[in-house]
């Protein structure tokens, strides 16, 4: 271990020491270890406050408060990096390049500069062996914690050790800035026909994975009130842009800002400026869908939609109680169905959403995490800017105009035939308290006290039910099988539908029959 090594070594055991680390840890403590720890940890924590699924939210909430107060590259360090990457000296690249920074960060440092054909851009440039220098720092707090022989409470919500590799982890996609580059870029796109929303141009000839060059925007930030009704700006138009083009983000695209908080967004001639692309996040189709699903299972006070939809956003470590996953659900349905719509708040109730994955020890996905946080930022802004607007209101319009828009009765038959046909049988078949009593026992609800005798009478009664409901289970699964392969273009027709969907039906209504045929034979009984 070198002699530099040795010193941080020191000081990280000093910091962890102090914090009492051996007893465990809080949010509060969490913050004061990284902010002890340094830059490089106040960075690693603030990318960590943005992965609600890692953490509680209560160690997320804390974490997002700290702020980096990085040191500044000397500028004859910041002009030697800059020449390696582009490779020319660099008068040969600016006019001018401004020696004082407008921002430094853990990572890099950003300077405003001029290109040689006048155009006002800004350059971010990476410090060097940042990510060495952050990998050792992870590896030498693991090995102080080893040396203190640190072992993690039962009753902590968080393991030091663990957050310090999801940290890492996370960090790593900081380092290359050409995926920054291409975040600009096809935000860019996505968004080209929306007029008032717009980002920073990619300046790709000067661009590389430790600089990036973009244009300079000289716009006004977000949450400057004041300086935007001087202007004449409507503070009411500018919120409302913004969530629609942030639910846009979110339901359209796919690809969203998942940090956006105001210092990521600006206002120039009319226009909303994204500056900061650096956390973007992806949703896939179906995660997507979960998420529609949840909102719309609030908005309808479906207990049932919302339990399944918990349960599939993410994996499930070790059993879950379903008995007691019920009733937290049954709680925020309550807790929502009584406040007046136009007064939801999305960000309140994905919060209670995400405690009852924790408490469940559900977890879910990058994208899905990141975007839980970035909805509650994103509200967070908006009640700033426009306390009137309301964000749920909004995504709610969104999804309807959404699934309209994008109603194919084909794709519908085949991904929804199972629930259509599930829903007709029942429908047809059983009454609706009957449906309701065979949910809640499937779910695990309902508790059933029986006195049993020793008749074989009741035996041989239980047994023939037991043998019709597996002939009605058989019967609905061929209906099902045979539906789906009628949606598709299988080879061999019977009346313009493909053979062995026309044999299964044959079957299906034979079995459907029999039973029909059973129950009333026993009812005449």
């Amino acid at each position: 271990m070198s002699e530099a090594a040795r010193i941080r070594m020191r000081h990280i055991l000093h910091v962890l020491k102090e914090n009492k680390i051996v007893q465990g840890l809080t949010p509060e403590k969490l913050k004061k270890i990284l902010e002890g720890l340094g830059p490089t940890f106040i960075k690693f924590g603030q990318i960590l406050s943005m992965r609600p699924d890692l953490i509680p939210p209560e160690y997320c909430d804390e974490l997002a408060k700290l702020r980096s107060d990085v040191k500044p590259m000397p500028f004859s360090l910041v002009k030697d990096l800059i020449e390696a990457e582009c490779k020319k000296n660099i008068d040969e690249v600016f006019q001018n390049i401004d020696p004082l920074p407008l921002g430094s960060a853990s990572i890099g440092q950003v300077h405003k500069a001029v290109l040689k054909d006048g155009r006002e851009v800004v350059v971010k440039i990476q410090r060097p062996k940042i990510k060495e220098i952050m990998k050792q720092d992870i590896f030498l707090c693991k090995k102080a914690m080893f040396i203190m022989k640190v072992v993690r409470p039962s009753g902590d919500a968080v393991d030091f050790i663990i957050v310090l590799d999801e940290m890492w982890e996370a960090a790593q996609r900081e380092f290359d800035f050409l995926q920054e580059a291409a975040n600009l870029e096809e935000f860019a796109e996505r968004n080209k026909d929306i007029k008032y929303v717009s980002c920073p141009k990619v300046i790709s000839k000067w661009t590389t994975t430790r600089m990036l060059m973009m244009e300079y925007i000289d716009g006004i930030p977000i949450d400057a009130l004041d300086l935007l009704k001087i202007l004449g700006y409507d503070l009411n138009e500018i919120g409302r842009k913004l969530a629609e083009n942030y639910v846009k983000q979110v339901l359209e695209d796919a690809f969203f800002q998942a940090d956006p908080h105001p210092g990521n967004i600006c206002i120039r001639d009319g226009q909303i400026i994204w500056i900061d692309m650096g956390m973007m996040a992806r949703l896939s189709d179906r995660d997507r869908q979960l998420f529609s699903n949840a909102v719309e299972a609030i908005t309808f006070g479906d207990i049932y939609e919302l339990k399944d939809t918990v349960l599939s956003l993410g994996v499930t470590h070790g059993k879950v109680d379903h008995n007691e996953l019920y009733n937290d659900i049954d709680y925020i349905i309550s807790k929502y169905a009584r406040a007046d719509f136009s007064g939801l708040n999305l960000g309140d109730i994905i919060k209670d959403i995400q405690e009852v994955l924790n408490k469940h020890r559900i977890s879910i996905g990058r994208g899905m995490s990141m975007l839980i946080r970035g909805v509650i930022t994103i509200e967070g802004v908006l009640a700033k800017i426009s306390p009137d607007i309301n964000f749920m209101e909004i995504f709610s319009s969104h999804m309807t105009k959404k699934e309209i828009k994008d109603l194919d009765i084909s794709e519908e038959i085949k991904q929804n035939g199972v629930s259509a046909l599930h829903l007709l049988k029942k429908t047809v078949n059983l009454p609706a308290n009957v449906i309701d009593l065979i949910k809640m026992t499937v779910k695990g609800q309902t508790k059933v006290n029986i006195e049993l005798s020793e008749s074989a009478e009741f035996f041989a009664h239980l047994n023939e039910m037991i043998n019709k409901l597996v002939i009605a289970l058989i019967d609905v699964a061929l209906l099902i099988g045979s539906s789906l392969i009628c949606t598709t273009d299988m080879k061999g027709q019977f009346l313009g539908i493909p053979a062995l969907g026309a044999v299964g039906f044959f079957f299906a209504i034979v079995l459907g029959l029999f039973l029909l045929w059973s129950i009333i034979k026993n009812r005449r009984k």
